[in-house]
């Protein structure tokens, strides 16, 4: 009977005479005639002791047989007596780095191109163990109140933003572009009767970014709404998400956020996210001068990246919450379908989390005849949505809104990560492809 290393204590305290367990030589240590080796499996570590020597590399894959026994001193509280093992797949000397070191110590480019062994460290691990459970935690929330799941296309024939940070495509005879948004097809799913929708899939941009809170594919948790009055009814929204997600993480994934404890790895209350507060773009703006003034900052005239750090101090200083919504950005911030709240501001807002952006979302254009009236505003031209908005909303849409949360960057900030491409299985940036 296999049983993994999390359930070996169990085991012994049943008096089991004979498992196996299967894994990867984690560690090894000689101490006269015994071996003690440690067994990694998805589970976590186990303590083998062998009364003979076995000529084993690290990271070879093993499959042993034996008894467990109760030891208090050993990881998990027991250790197996091993009475028999088997070699599955031995693995090279020449290991890049030690996976059983201190992560600390190696370079985050190291982790990145030999990511194959980087994501057998527990902690690296514990990364998108903590993703998995915010993917499946946002999933069921919006599911659970009626929203319907879609996958759509990543191959479009333009822009949905009507930018030029486009991947672009050989498709036939004929070139096309990676999606940067699904947002067109959830505003078709919206109007076409499902009302509710969300989707998780990647998302492209061809930003020209090198820095530690951008990658040009991520994966976007997207959502959209129909029949509401404004942003607000989507920021409700996304608090009774997160905080179902932090509720979530608080009760599945513990071991792995204490992986990263000294980073400051913490799960927010769902309390936290119920007081966090909602101030317009002018506010945040004022806020975050009066902060920068104190420590003697340059003046800020958007929400940049101090924008939002500060922000985020001043929002857990005064409210107990570093989770921020900032509304009613002006027009001039925000594309040419966001609705207007009046002549100058949106019905938009971002959530800063944590001193990063993590959503950015709003109410849409949803009337036929004011979007038309728009375009020329923006230096754009009717005959270049014939096919897209344009039929969309001539043939009736009610008025939606909808929002994309960044799963890296929440999962960085939860984790305190540095970088946000460390919350990233594969990442893909300016110069990296692979692996």
């Amino acid at each position: 009977m296999r049983v993994l290393a999390k359930d070996i204590k169990i085991a012994a305290e049943k008096g089991e005479k004979e498992i196996v367990l299967s894994g990867w030589v984690h560690r090894i240590r000689e101490l006269g005639a015994l071996s003690f080796v440690l067994l990694r499996d998805r589970s976590g570590i186990v303590q083998l002791v062998l009364s003979e020597k076995h000529d084993l590399t690290l990271e070879s894959v093993i499959s042993v047989r034996g008894q467990p026994e109760l030891n208090e001193k050993a990881p998990g509280g027991a250790e197996l007596r091993v009475s028999a093992l088997e070699c599955i797949s031995r693995a090279a000397n020449d290991l890049p780095y030690q996976v059983n070191a201190d992560i600390a110590k190696i370079g985050l480019e190291a982790i990145l191109d030999y990511r194959l062994l980087s994501l057998r460290n527990p902690k690296i691990r514990a990364i998108f163990k903590v993703q998995a459970t915010i993917i499946e935690a946002f999933s069921a929330y919006l599911r659970d109140k009626d929203f319907t799941e879609i996958k759509t296309s990543k191959l479009v024939s333009g822009g949905t933003e009507g930018g030029t940070e486009l991947f672009e495509v050989e498709y036939f005879d004929k070139k096309v572009c990676l999606a940067q948004s699904p947002q067109f097809y959830k505003e078709t799913m919206v109007a076409s009767g499902l009302e509710r929708v969300f989707e998780v899939a990647p998302a492209y941009r061809a930003e020209k970014h090198d820095t530690p809170r951008h990658l040009n594919e991520y994966v976007s948790m997207d959502v959209e709404m129909a029949f509401i009055e404004s942003e607000r009814d989507l920021i409700g929204l996304e608090k009774g998400i997160l905080a179902h997600i932090f509720d979530e993480l608080e009760r599945k994934n513990a071991a792995d956020i204490a992986l990263w404890a000294e980073n400051g790895a913490s799960v927010p209350s769902p309390e936290s996210v119920e007081k966090s507060p909602i101030i317009p773009y002018e506010e945040a703006i004022k806020i975050a001068n009066h902060e920068a003034s104190k420590k003697k900052g340059a003046r800020i005239f958007d929400i940049n990246p101090e924008a939002e750090r500060f922000v985020c101090e001043w929002s857990e200083k005064e409210h107990g919450s570093a989770l921020v919504f900032v509304n009613e950005f002006p027009r001039r911030y925000r594309p040419f379908y966001t609705y207007p709240l009046d002549a100058t501001c949106t019905m938009s807002f971002d959530a800063l989390f944590r001193g990063l952006e993590i959503t950015t979302g709003g109410r849409r254009q949803h009337d036929y005849k004011t979007f038309l009236e728009t375009l020329p505003k923006f230096g754009l031209k009717a005959e270049d949505f014939e096919d897209g908005y344009l039929r969309l909303l001539k043939y009736g849409c009610p008025p939606h809104g909808g929002f994309a949360i960044g799963c890296e960057r929440l999962t960085a900030r939860v984790l305190h990560l540095a970088n946000v491409k460390e919350a990233s299985l594969f990442p893909r940036d300016r110069k990296r492809v692979s692996p």
